[in-house]
């Protein structure tokens, strides 16, 4: 087979994944032109990771909740209510950051223990538990916060989401730390990519010619490189970025490589098929929601130390944003599709047009406008992909 037959026939059996990253590209190119380059500025780009890390935490675990077959319209209140113990905590009851850290992760268990329960063991539907939800973690948070923001939060808790990492290794005009983690980072995804191409051909399935598959590794080390130089010139590593790439790899191998993972996509993909072979799923279902409330408390946490205040009105229209990043993404609306790193590209698609038309001097309107026929536009693609495959067969 040709290089541009192999290349031709990876792009159509797996077009989904394809269009998501051409459409990125093309996405950051637009931009890059119309705001002159100052889209991919070293200053804007660390603003990026900054202003936007609790969203794509966000999308983590919605799109396991949305590969289940299920919704979560909770989020942007639970990014409220912990955000808002945090503050109790740390600031009315003067204890350690890591102390309203903790208070804020638990708060974050509960909830999602509490519309677990709902869900999972007295069968009511997700989206009619976590509406609820919405409309009572925000009525919790006002009550936390006594209908007013608190602040300031000290400097060691607002560093989780505004801190840097630099000077470790040393560097003349660049942060030599920071280039060596995301070097190391390159080699693993390189290493890992290696091994999986390895098993796939051991299982005699289709892979990429040994050029493609060295072109693409090239092509992402590339980018992935210059992306670190440029925050290596500015202020070197965001600690939130750390936080995000762990929370990244973790997920990934949990979706991709253990029993709950492949339960999840089981159920979302064929509930009845699931139940006949033994899935627990009201367990998965409950841990499902358990997930979602943990990261969702990561996210209040970062959310509030980002703006150092706990505020009533935090995490408004959060859900929205994380459940179009996934659908932008790649998962499907019927469940069972969808993987962490497309929620990345679709959070970060979601991004790059907000900031860019910020940069623009676009009104808010406008840009909800675009964002939402964005949203239309990427679920059109999932129903149309799907016609397409059954056409197929």
């Amino acid at each position: 087979m040709t290089g541009i037959a192999n290349l031709r026939e990876l792009f159509t059996r797996n077009i989904r994944t394809s269009g998501i990253y051409i459409a990125f590209v093309l996405i950051i190119v637009l931009f890059s032109v119309l705001t002159d380059g100052l889209l991919l500025s070293s200053r804007n780009m660390t603003s990026l990771v900054l202003q936007f890390s609790y969203i794509l935490i966000l999308a983590i675990g919605m799109v396991i909740i949305i590969i289940g077959g299920h919704i979560d319209l909770s989020v942007g209140s639970v990014v409220a209510l912990t955000g808002a113990v945090a503050a109790v905590v740390v600031i009315r009851g003067e204890q350690p950051w890591w102390v309203g850290v903790l208070a804020a992760l638990g708060t974050g268990l509960l909830v999602g223990a509490w519309q677990g329960f709902w869900v999972a063991y007295v069968g009511i539907p997700a989206f009619i538990v976590t509406l609820a939800g919405m409309l009572l973690f925000r009525g919790l948070t006002l009550e936390v916060l006594n209908n007013v923001s608190l602040s300031p939060f000290p400097s060691e808790y607002t560093s989780i989401a505004s801190g840097f990492l630099n000077g470790l290794l040393g560097g003349y005009g660049y942060d030599t730390f920071t280039l060596v983690i995301f070097a190391i980072g390159v080699l693993g995804f390189a290493y890992n990519a290696w091994r999986n191409r390895r098993a796939r051909v051991a299982y005699k399935q289709t892979v990429e010619a040994p050029v493609l598959f060295v072109l693409k590794l090239v092509v992402i080390a590339a980018v992935v490189m210059w992306f670190a130089w440029n925050l290596a010139t500015y202020r070197g590593l965001p600690a939130v970025l750390i936080i995000l790439a762990v929370l990244v790899m973790v997920y990934t191998l949990v979706t991709k490589h253990s029993v709950f993972g492949r339960h999840v996509y089981a159920i979302g993909g064929n509930l009845a098929a699931a139940q006949l072979s033994g899935v627990r799923v009201k367990r998965v279902n409950f841990w499902m929601f358990v997930n979602m409330g943990f990261l969702a408390a990561i996210a209040g946490i970062v959310y509030s130390a980002r703006s150092s205040a706990a505020q009533p009105a935090a995490g408004n229209m959060f859900e929205l944003d994380a459940i179009a990043a996934c659908f932008i993404g790649g998962a499907a609306v019927t469940g069972g599709i969808g993987t962490v790193t497309g929620a990345m590209v679709g959070g970060l698609i979601m991004a790059v047009m907000s900031n860019g038309m910020s940069l623009m001097g676009v009104d808010q309107s406008t840009q909800q406008i675009v964002k939402g026929v964005v949203l239309l536009l990427a679920v059109a693609f999932d129903v149309w992909n799907k016609k397409r495959a059954a056409a197929a067969r």
